[in-house]
């Protein structure tokens, strides 16, 4: 049961290496909300995240001849940091085996600390795999991430901390998960020692394994993972954070790319401190769950839990914030192609700001555009918006929701293709960004089939974004997929996604 875990987490050794982490109050969010919003900042720990603390309590449980074998891990990011740390602290060899993906800021950080960083293959379970088949061959002991009721304990401090410091109303918690380790260890001592609490845990959309696991009624191994949020990208939750986690928590929360995006502005905003996506999770959570149920007056916690961000996502993250903060929409709009139009059409927004505007002719009657429109939060000025264009007669279709077109029309508006391209299909895909692997993509990809169509961005994370057209005959795309689906990179048939059909397909126009 969750109550045996209160005198582990009693007597966790976190306070050799952490910090009795603050907890602000968020005044300038909790203004806008009308709520009492405020931040547990485990940003501020020397390794700029939580996980310090349940890598030291787990070594500090190890005895002096598991000590001396070393120790090892398989981690992206802060679960190695932490790990690190609390070796070189006790003066413990640490090997941490890392994603060849991993940027170079963080392997940096893990090397700076003393440990042996072996960088091997491209994934996490890829990493896992040697770090355990190091375990077997030279006897290391493995310290898990998550599923270890010592770094479980060891992060529920956390929980004792937010109920000393909370000493007046508090209405609810939200809490991040990815396997689950900070949300069973707070969940459980929170839930045991003042049960009126509300407990939340969020999730990353596109990496939602606690849900799936409650939903089922048992854990379950998710087909394709996101990794915006790479500190939650987990296919399964642990098996022992889901036994506590389904009896502590009083539901699951899931936010998207710009949600999370929305919630990193707001904690800068108040902070100044730049939180990584998976550290603003559990305020996007908070505020989606004052959105879907109305609640103002409440005390909420968030726990901004950790600030490891490459700066070059900051462009990316920057670019998804004001549709995240539902601020701005994104349209495609047809209309006249003769001289006066735009201007008829930027009046007929009336004082709405234009943030956004790509056009290039290729039809000499209509114009299709992609602009972004600044319009204020909550959805509905947004839906009105568009009904009164419809109403003056343009034809619009509503792109704020459609990934391929934030990810890449925008950046490629062009204009249709050309007639001498023929039977164009286009795949939206995900790679691992290290050296060459583009230029590998692309010239194993290009080896069969003509590109007709290429988009790459770099978003300074460990896998590249690329849309790709190309010239496939109808009776071979069952042979392609086959060998897109060998290729093993996760993707996406986007052929019929209105944003290509309206901007760059060889056809014509067609609007919902």
């Amino acid at each position: 049961m969750p109550e045996t875990y209160i005198k582990k987490i009693l007597g966790a050794r976190v306070y050799d290496v952490a910090i009795e982490s603050p907890v602000d109050h968020a005044r300038l969010l909790s203004k806008r909300l009308n709520n009492n919003i405020l931040l547990k900042r485990e940003d501020l720990q020397e390794v700029f995240s939580f996980k310090l603390r349940g890598a030291y309590n787990k070594m500090a449980s190890l005895s002096q001849e598991e000590r001396d074998r070393g120790v090892v891990a398989a981690s992206a990011g802060n679960h190695a940091q932490g790990l690190a740390l609390a070796a070189q602290r006790m003066k413990v060899k640490a090997t941490i085996v890392m994603p060849r993906t991993t940027p170079a800021i963080k392997v940096d950080a893990v090397r700076s600390r003393g440990a042996k960083v072996v960088l091997h293959g491209d994934t996490f379970d890829e990493a896992s795999k040697l770090a355990k088949e190091l375990v077997v061959e030279k006897g290391m002991v493995y310290v898990h991430p998550f599923d270890d009721p010592e770094v479980i304990a060891g992060q529920g401090t956390i929980g004792v901390e937010i109920l000393r410091q909370v000493s007046g109303p508090l209405d609810a918690i939200f809490l991040p998960v990815g396997g689950g380790g900070l949300a069973a260890g707070v969940a459980a001592y929170v839930k045991y020692v003042r049960p009126d609490v509300k407990v939340f845990a969020v999730e990353s959309e596109d990496s939602a394994c606690l849900k799936a696991a409650m939903e089922a009624g048992e854990r379950v191994v998710l087909d394709h993972v996101g990794i915006f949020a790479e500190g939650v990208a987990v296919a399964q939750i642990g098996e022992e954070t889901f036994r506590v986690i389904r009896d502590t928590i009083d539901g699951v929360i899931t936010c998207n790319t710009d949600e999370m995006c929305a919630a990193i502005k707001d904690i800068f905003d108040d902070t100044r401190s730049i939180a990584e996506p998976s550290g603003s999770l559990a305020l996007a959570g908070l505020k989606k769950y004052i959105a879907e149920h109305g609640v103002s007056g409440q005390t909420l916690v968030a726990i901004a839990s950790g600030a490891n961000s490459n700066f070059d996502r900051l462009r990316y993250i920057s670019e998804r914030t004001e549709i995240g903060e539902q601020r701005e929409a994104v349209l495609s709009v047809c209309i006249p192609e003769k001289p006066g139009s735009f201007k008829k059409f930027c009046a007929a927004l009336g004082r709405r700001a234009i943030t956004e505007f790509n056009y290039r002719m290729g039809d000499p009657k209509d114009a299709q555009i992609f602009v972004g429109v600044q319009v204020s939060p909550g959805g509905d000025d947004r839906h009105q918006m568009v009904e009164m264009l419809r109403e003056k007669g343009y034809l619009v279709t509503d792109l704020t929701d459609n990934e391929m077109a934030k990810l890449h029309i925008r950046h490629m508006v062009g204009g249709p293709a050309p007639a001498t391209i023929h039977d164009e299909c286009v795949y939206r895909f995900e790679f691992p960004e290290r050296p060459g692997a583009l230029l590998n993509f692309l010239s194993t990809l290009g080896n069969r089939w003509n590109i007709s169509m290429f988009h790459y961005r770099n978003h300074g994370a460990a896998f590249g974004r690329v849309l790709v057209g190309m010239e496939v005959p109808e009776q071979e795309r069952v042979e392609l997929e086959n060998y897109l689906t060998e290729l093993n990179y996760p993707f996406i048939n986007e052929t019929n996604s209105i944003a290509y059909q309206q901007f760059l397909a060889a056809r014509s126009i067609t609007s919902t």
